[in-house]
């Protein structure tokens, strides 16, 4: 193996709120914060281990047609429907991104309007 995936950089208005809900959407916990106010996200096993850690970094105004980030989540402990349900109980909101509605998978967009989709299939937890 050449590389691995270790970090995702995500820009962000509000690091401190948007690390918060994406560390208990995905069961992560707070690595580390940075002066500039970045903020660090990961699995128990922190930076380095099998998943990817996620860093917020503040910035202002986003720039114009520019994507910031795009996950893909696979349920690990309920199906696909429990988990939307549970996603869409945290605050996520249902996002159209161009999809035919023939889709296995659900986008929806996280509380500063990143879209992520919730796949079909189910994994293995780490």
């Amino acid at each position: 193996m050449a590389c691995r995936l270790s970090e995702i950089v995500v820009d962000s208005r509000d690091p401190e709120a948007l690390a918060a809900w994406w560390a208990e959407v995905l069961g992560y916990r707070v690595l580390g914060r940075e002066e500039d106010g970045a903020v660090e996200i990961g699995p128990e096993a922190g930076f380095g281990g099998a998943a990817p850690t996620l860093v917020f970094t503040p910035v202002g105004e986003y720039p114009e047609g520019r994507s910031r980030l795009h996950l893909d989540l696979n349920a690990t402990d309920r199906d696909q429907d429990a988990e939307l349900q549970r996603l869409l109980d945290l605050g996520a909101t249902p996002a159209d991104v161009g999809q035919t509605g023939d889709e296995s998978w659900h986008v929806l967009a996280d509380p500063e309007g990143n879209p992520f989709c919730l796949l079909r299939r189910r994994l293995d937890p780490l």
